[in-house]
């Protein structure tokens, strides 16, 4: 009963965050005497719950730099090659695409979201102008090296 009070508790937490209701950006906490208290996520790297016997945590995928919120969900990306596949970011950490190797991880490193892919690529989703752009780099390649192509994406969950 006590894990499904927790898993219920984070969810609702988890809740607060792709809800926060004056800034997207941000999480809210209600405390019990009715105060509620905003911090933003781009503080925040994990929350935690706390019991006399056990600490249950619940990573965000996001770090110092940015905030995960505006990432989540669907992306149409551009595969280089005049052809869009789809790329989901979900609120785990997971990520999975409708081409290729589906599975990978990712993460928000300098306001924009890195995907990890488990065949050894990386792909970046960044803003560029009023526009974003999806990044791609081959097996072995950094973040920080030439791409191999570059093409347009766009959210299909617009916040």
């Amino acid at each position: 009963m006590r894990n499904l009070v927790k898993i219920a508790l984070a969810l609702g937490v988890l809740t607060l965050v792709a809800r926060a209701a004056d800034d997207k950006n941000s999480v809210v906490i209600t405390f019990k005497d009715g105060h509620q208290q905003s911090f933003p996520l781009s503080e925040v790297s994990k929350i935690q719950f706390k019991t006399p016997s056990k600490t249950t945590s619940v990573p965000l995928p996001i770090s110092s730099s940015g905030s995960a919120g505006h990432f989540m969900g669907r992306w149409r990306c551009g595969d280089g090659q005049g052809r869009n596949f789809i790329i989901t970011l979900d609120r785990d950490g997971h990520a999975t695409k409708s081409i290729g190797s589906a599975h990978g991880t990712w993460t928000v490193e300098n306001g924009e979201a890195h995907v990890s892919w488990d065949d050894g690529w990386h792909d970046a989703i960044r803003k560029v102008g009023n526009n974003y752009e999806k990044v791609a780099y081959g097996p072995g390649k950094t973040f920080s090296d030439q791409p191999d192509n570059i093409a347009d994406a766009k959210s299909l969950d617009p916040i």
